[in-house]
């Protein structure tokens, strides 16, 4: 597989793993059961989709990709320190919010730089963004 195929799917794989975290972390501060319900949903959704991902990438000789140690830890100081402020739903749907768009952002950055990736890469691509517009869209009803 080419090099572009390949980064394509490591910032997908690096976006849905990203996700699962906030996620998980996300769960422990959600009171509402149905906003519980959606964000384990959504994080299955990744989950599966990462799942994918790592199988295109190991038919490419190539292993799945983990956010950066940088990425992280700023993520999650990030939601601490607002989830400390706002300890409530409607903030835990601020920050899923605030996530997904990165998301959308990051994988439709890599989608336009990498035109010529494997068009299997691309539908994985697109259909994390799908993902996190579903997901974003399902949030707004706990703002």
């Amino acid at each position: 597989m080419d090099k572009n195929t390949v980064q394509l799917l490591k910032e997908c794989s690096s976006g849905c793993h990203m996700a699962m975290q906030s996620v998980k972390k996300m769960r422990e501060y959600a009171k509402d059961s149905k906003l519980n319900d959606l964000l384990e949903a959504y994080g299955e959704k990744h989950r599966k989709l990462e799942g994918e991902i790592a199988d295109q990438l190991k038919a490419c000789g190539e292993r799945e990709s983990e956010p950066s140690m940088m990425a992280e830890v700023m993520a999650r100081t990030e939601m601490n320190m607002k989830m400390f402020m706002h300890p409530d739903d409607q903030q835990v749907a601020k920050i899923m919010m605030d996530g997904c768009n990165m998301g959308i952002q990051t994988v439709s950055e890599y989608v336009n730089k990498y035109p010529d990736a494997s068009r299997e890469s691309q539908s994985a691509a697109k259909q994390l963004i799908k993902i996190e517009e579903d997901f974003m869209q399902e949030m707004k009803g706990f703002m």
